[in-house]
């Protein structure tokens, strides 16, 4: 049995953790949580341009760890919490940076499906690498132009986190359904 990755990215604050952690239970997969995310609660702070590939190779790593994980333990899916496309869209668009922006593009062939959160569910501070609401549509909409130009296939997951969970279920079991 082949393990799919499905990536779940969006902007700061729209749910993204939360529906990572849903799908992984329902379907149920194993889920990998965003090595940003982390990075920043470990280091109470932001990370520096310099940082950003690490993390990208970090992000990669936790997703090769979470494939092995899952082909032991016979599951089908593995949830990624973001990916290195964010990683580089962040570094683009705080540090001028798109040098991480080719491998972040090629990487992200690699996913299966790509699910996009939208922007429905109300900002709110989570953490310190909370911008405010005007960063996270400036990011949403970079981050959708990438997937649009790159010919990226995705899933938009708009409204409320139900719908969302709703949608994200339904296509991934239809796929899965596709393929027996």
């Amino acid at each position: 049995m082949r393990v799919a990755l499905i990536a779940v990215v969006g902007a700061e604050s729209t749910g993204k953790t939360t529906l990572c952690r849903e799908l992984a239970a329902e379907l149920p997969a194993v889920w990998v949580p965003e090595a940003l995310r982390e990075f920043g609660e470990r280091r109470g702070r932001t990370p520096r341009a310099d940082e950003q590939a690490a993390l990208m190779a970090e992000q990669i790593a936790r997703e090769r760890e979470a494939l092995a994980q899952a082909a032991e333990s016979g599951l089908r899916w593995v949830i990624v919490d973001s990916t290195p496309l964010a990683t580089a869209l962040y570094s683009e668009q705080l540090f001028g940076d798109a040098s991480l922006m080719p491998a972040a593009i090629a990487h992200h062939q690699g996913y299966a499906h790509t699910l996009l959160a939208g922007l429905e569910v109300p900002w709110q501070a989570d953490g310190i690498q909370r911008d405010g609401p005007a960063a996270r549509a400036d990011f949403h909409a970079r981050l959708a132009a990438v997937l649009a130009r790159e010919a990226i296939a995705h899933l938009p997951l708009p409204g409320d986190p139900d719908a969302r969970r709703a949608l994200a279920l339904a296509r991934l079991r239809a796929a899965q359904a596709a393929l027996h």
